[in-house]
């Protein structure tokens, strides 16, 4: 800017290097335009520079064409450098077409959607492998669309009846339902291809009293509230929890959610507030029973004859320690079902509070598992583990058995040598 300052103010190439302390060759070349500011002039030619009507032609026949490909190409044609400087110089030179198809909403306008209050919840998962307990964590959240509220739940699984659970859950955290249930398009409740919800999820949302909304096809970003959430709870949360058991996990993100993400501050025009103040002043629907859906899930019995669930363990009649066995629960009620894999029901009882840590048994498997264990005591002494016992004559007999001629000994008589010698 300065170089170009004096020129127009009339001073000279050498008068203007003198004054700057720069070669003259330095500020002829930026008045001429051959050098641009922060823009370093190679010392050798680019190595790219004589592939690129090749790459050209390649990506207007495949935009899509992966890069790795394109190397493999060019690397056969005479391209010097690794992979990662070819990928380097092919987006910085640009050559990739633009895909509009492809690039989402990236590069255009966008505009923040206005919502009501308690119009809408907008709903997603997001699971995470290499949980801290083992297997893969699945985590349902609902984000009300006007405060950006959010509530999650930890599941085992994303089948329809955990997630009719789950949302009952969530909707219970925020304190009602929303008019709008904004999804993904989920296999579970959404008919994949069309914009048609399941038969099966259909009764779940008219006992709700909620329509559903599925997003426009990959458009998942129509959903930005939940989108965002994601985000928000995966990198705030989950990636410094401590938490070794579900249950555990579960009332960190509760209070996670609760504090730091009511927290959070908005801007309502020239009004300061935080997402808290603005949710509680949403009014929801008042929540029904929750829908009569039927969750199964697997588990193993232990040494104890219990099965754990929930936080909790639950008795089961002796004698089927490391068998699998299924646990029903149908939502809205009080009880679970214990049953084999036939379908036989072999107990019912009580649900406790989830991650209470009790132990629930029926006095009946008490009893059964009481004569079991004591059926198993004994009065002899036991063994003496420090006598010496040595090898018995059937081992030694059994050992020169496999050994066979390596095993028998040979004994030398004297007076026989003696007999031979006089002879």
């Amino acid at each position: 800017m300065e170089v170009h300052a004096l020129k127009e103010r009339g001073w000279t190439i050498t008068a203007i290097a003198t004054h700057l302390g720069h070669d003259r060759k330095t500020i002829r070349a930026y008045l001429n335009g051959e050098r641009v500011p922060g823009v370093r002039a190679r010392s050798a030619p680019d190595p790219l520079e004589l592939f690129v009507p090749y790459l050209t032609q390649r990506l207007a026949d495949d935009p899509h064409v992966w890069a790795s490909a394109l190397y493999d190409e060019v690397v056969s044609l005479g391209y010097p450098l690794s992979y990662p400087s070819f990928a380097r110089q092919v987006r910085v030179a640009s050559l990739r077409p633009h895909c509009e198809a492809c690039a989402g909403v990236k590069g255009r306008d966008t505009v923040e959607i206005f919502h009501p209050p308690g119009e809408e919840i907008q709903w997603d998962w997001f699971e995470r492998r290499r949980s801290p307990w083992g297997g893969t964590l699945y985590v349902l959240l609902g984000t009300l669309a006007h405060s950006s509220r959010v509530r999650a739940v930890i599941c085992e699984s994303m089948d329809q009846a955990h997630l009719v659970d789950a949302m009952d859950r969530v909707m219970r955290k925020l304190g009602g339902t929303a008019r709008d249930w904004r999804v993904d398009r989920l296999a579970t409740v959404i008919v994949p291809g069309t914009r048609d919800v399941q038969p099966s999820f259909a009764p779940v949302a008219k006992h709700y009293g909620a329509v559903v909304e599925p997003c426009p096809p990959r458009r998942g970003n129509r959903k930005g509230v939940v989108e965002s959430s994601v985000r928000f709870v995966s990198g705030r949360w989950w990636r410094t929890m401590t938490d070794r058991d579900p249950e555990g996990a579960q009332r960190s993100l509760d209070r996670f959610c609760e504090t730091v993400g009511d927290a959070r501050a908005r801007r309502i025009g020239e009004l300061r507030t935080t997402v808290g103040e603005l949710a509680n002043a949403e009014v929801l629907a008042a929540l029904p029973a929750p829908y009569p859906a039927t969750m199964v899930v697997e588990r193993i019995v232990t040494a104890n004859a219990t099965v754990h669930y929930r936080g909790n363990r639950y008795s089961v009649p002796p004698g089927l320690a490391g068998s699998t066995l299924e646990i029903h629960q149908r939502l809205g009620t009080s009880t679970l079902e214990v049953r084999s894999a036939s379908g036989s029901v072999l107990a019912t009882h009580h649900l406790a509070h989830d991650g209470a840590g009790m132990v629930v048994r029926d006095p009946a498997h008490s009893a059964a598992l009481e004569r079991v264990v004591l059926a198993q005591f004994t009065t002899k002494r036991p063994c003496d583990k420090k006598a010496h016992v040595g090898v018995s004559d059937a081992a030694l007999h059994e050992a020169a058995r496999l050994l066979g001629d390596a095993a028998r000994v040979v004994s030398v008589d004297l007076e026989d040598y003696a007999r031979l010698a006089a002879s």
